[in-house]
């Protein structure tokens, strides 16, 4: 499995929304219920006022006391149990809320706790922290308020909708007029602004491109005093991107402006006056008939605008909630089932006919037999690009090999649980990951229970203990905050890690590349202490630093062209005779040590 095989799926299902919301789906429908029920109470009152000023207006005596306060003590206890019920749906939807995402958050650790190391390699942490974090907090949006704030917009409308229509059905039909025009218009300035869509998203890929562009090449700019040429690159995407805007929002701005006009409070309430005006004119109804259509007709349009505005919050949670599944779908490493596990027996490593290929397709590995025998040391050289690093990294278990296997003491890696796998194969890379924790607990992150005496002498082997202690609070440190390191302090950190856990394999990939050179010389002191009597695999830059390896390996175009001692291979005359004579450096970016 690669890295990009392990990238994340397409969901699977057409409804992003449908998927993510199925285990709250009854939850929110009785909010969006009791929201909009409870909205329909708190309009009531309305239906009241009209009632006592039709009452106040008609025949003398039609106002009796006894009417007013049943009408008052009505509206007001409707009134009151409406806000009760919208109270209990907005917090049916925020405890469906706080339920869904604690399962989403808990259900993402849970899959990057199971996906292959290498699917890190290939992807931002900003991507990985969007998911968890930025796109759940969308959801949150759409969990806690998007279906009570329908379910309250639609219960307006609905209640409105249906007074009015037994008010008069004739009336309520001219009041309800401009609502069928909104949605005209607005369909139009959606298609108007959707034949633009192409050039304004082209428009933004160039400007982002420029930027990008333009901010990295600021010092090469100022040393050349390129300026002219490079701001006009930027400009030249600026004034594109500024007309590709202006050609997606002038049909939009026009035709949503008309439509929102269209359903106005004083434009539907003018379309009420002069309606009800033509009735009375015509004797079809009396005057105080008209003031019901003139108090709820216009409150129409707050809750029709909502609805418009959730459209647009609808569209954020789809794709946040395409980024999600997809996160959730990445595919897992596979482990042994349960009661299907094996243990090693000893630590010799063998790799039978191992293949690799990103995406299937392309091909990195090709054919690789080697046998890495216990308490041996295993150079692996070769040009930048040659598999090195991918080969390493097979053996660590980031991916699978696409075609053999590779076995530890005979057992296939992929029938040895992860746990186990990594108590027995430690490794320095070049990438140094701690977490933001004291230095102490950084470095007893494979072993928690470890006593501070065994932290220190971790620390001690890989030259870092007098390092700590000069900080502000020594090994409780925290990294990132009173624990200032530089990249060759960390890498001796993460040393001090793999230290504590004494594996009994050790692979090294670029462990001093990140180092200067007084750092380099304490971390490959460190090494060396640490490397003696382990199966150590090393990717080596420098050719000086492994002619003592018990075995080089000489790798290119990702199958192994030669392999055997130093002195063998110089005897040979081939490809590492050759990188040899160069001076003993290869055209990499990397680095390792050998044990003295």
């Amino acid at each position: 499995m690669s890295t990009h095989d392990a990238a994340p799926a397409e969901p699977k299902q057409a409804d992003p929304i449908r998927r993510i919301l199925q285990p709250i789906r009854g939850r929110l429908i009785v909010a969006a219920l009791l929201t909009g029920i409870g909205s329909m109470f708190t309009l009531v009152p309305l239906a009241g006022i009209a009632q006592l000023a039709t009452m106040a207006l008609g025949p003398a005596g039609a106002l009796a006391q006894g009417d007013v306060w049943r009408i008052v003590i009505a509206s007001a206890a409707s009134l009151f149990l409406g806000m009760a019920l919208i109270s209990l749906g907005e917090l049916a939807a925020h405890l469906a809320d706080n339920r869904i995402t604690h399962q989403l958050r808990l259900q993402a650790m849970r899959r990057l706790g199971q996906v292959p190391l290498g699917w890190f390699t290939s992807r931002a942490s900003g991507e990985v922290k969007q998911a968890m974090q930025d796109d759940i907090n969308t959801l949150h949006s759409l969990t806690a308020h998007f279906y009570t704030t329908t379910g309250r917009a639609v219960g307006a409308i609905a209640i409105s909708v249906v007074y009015l229509f037994a008010m008069d059905w004739r009336m309520a039909l001219i009041a309800i007029l401009p609502f069928p025009g909104f949605f005209l218009f607005f369909g139009r300035a959606m298609k108007a602004s959707g034949s633009n869509m192409d050039q304004f998203v082209a428009g933004m890929g160039r400007i982002n491109h420029a930027v990008v562009e333009f901010v990295n090449g600021i010092p090469v700019v100022k040393a050349f005093g390129a300026t002219g040429r490079a701001h006009g690159s930027y400009r030249a995407a600026v004034d594109a991107f500024a007309d590709a805007f202006a050609a997606f929002t002038r049909p939009l701005v026009g035709s949503m402006a008309n439509a929102n006009a269209l359903i106005a409070p004083v434009a539907v309430l003018g379309v009420v006056v002069i309606a009800g005006t033509v009735f009375v004119a015509l004797d079809i109804m009396a005057p105080v008939d008209v003031l019901p259509f003139a108090l709820v007709a216009p409150g129409i349009s707050a809750p029709m605008l909502l609805l418009h505005y959730l459209t647009h919050d609808l569209n954020n949670a789809t794709g946040a909630a395409q980024r999600v599944l997809a996160l959730l779908d990445t595919p897992v490493l596979a482990q042994p089932a349960p009661g299907q596990q094996q243990l090693p027996n000893g630590t010799e490593i063998r790799l039978e006919g191992v293949g690799y290929a990103y995406d299937g397709q392309n091909q990195v590995l090709s054919d690789i037999n080697l046998t890495l025998r216990p308490g041996t040391v295993t150079a692996i050289v070769g040009a930048s690009g040659s598999g090195k690093s991918t080969l390493a990294r097979l053996l660590l278990r980031f991916f699978d090999p696409s075609v053999g296997r590779i076995t530890l003491g005979g057992v296939d890696l992929r029938q040895i649980a992860t746990t186990e796998l990594y108590r027995r194969v430690g490794f320095v890379l070049q990438e140094v990951r701690l977490i933001h924790a004291s230095v102490r607990e950084n470095i007893a992150l494979g072993r928690p229970g470890a006593s501070s005496g065994e932290v220190e002498a971790a620390a001690r082997l890989a030259n870092i203990h007098e390092r700590i202690l000069a900080l502000p609070r020594g090994y409780d440190s925290v990294i990132g905050e009173d624990a200032q390191l530089s990249g060759g302090e960390l890498q001796r950190v993460s040393i001090a890690r793999a230290v504590l856990l004494d594996p009994s394999v050790l692979v090294l990939d670029e462990a001093t590349a990140a180092a200067d050179a007084e750092n380099e010389v304490a971390i490959q002191d460190a090494l060396s202490r640490f490397a003696r009597g382990r199966t150590l695999l090393v990717i080596a830059h420098r050719l000086d630093t492994i002619m003592h390896a018990d075995h080089i390996v000489v790798v290119e175009n990702g199958a192994i062209l030669e392999q055997g001692s130093h002195a063998g291979l110089l005897a040979d005359k081939g490809r590492y005779a050759q990188l040899w004579a160069l001076g003993g450096y290869q055209d990499t970016q990397e680095d390792a040590v050998l044990p003295c």
